[in-house]
């Protein structure tokens, strides 16, 4: 079941670049930047009400959201949606016809378990399954 929105993650070439508006404008403040070597990103979390927005930095040229920039740009890159049960969500996907990325969850930023649904059955938009201990 899906909860909420966990958080908007958006590609970015340079954290300490986009952070100045998130602190010093928007004066949000930054929970954590953390480094998440298997998705070769460095991830910092900001959040903003019962959600965040998670900037998404590139740590290889290689990587997704390296890849991500070099073809579309900077911006919003996912959405993430909370759910109380990522595996049983995921086999419900799947059930559905829906084409998933991920087939099993992995470890996310914060040690969260997350899944990528293609953006050909969610209407172009990369969705992120999220499940979260907190």
């Amino acid at each position: 079941m899906i909860m909420k929105i966990d958080h908007i993650g958006v590609a970015v070439k340079s954290l300490d670049d986009a952070l100045k508006l998130y602190t010093d404008i928007l004066g949000l403040q930054v929970h954590e930047i953390e480094e998440v070597p298997e998705q070769k990103v460095r991830v910092a979390v900001i959040p903003v009400g019962e959600s965040r927005v998670e900037l998404l930095e590139a740590t290889a040229t290689d990587g997704p959201t390296a890849k991500y920039i070099e073809k579309r740009g900077e911006g919003v890159h996912h959405i993430a949606v909370r759910v109380d049960d990522i595996e049983k969500t995921l086999e419900d996907l799947k059930a559905a016809g829906i084409p998933l990325i991920d087939e099993k969850y992995r470890i996310g930023a914060g040690g969260a378990k997350i899944a990528f649904v293609h953006p050909k059955g969610t209407n172009g938009i990369l969705l992120e399954i999220c499940e979260r201990d907190d």
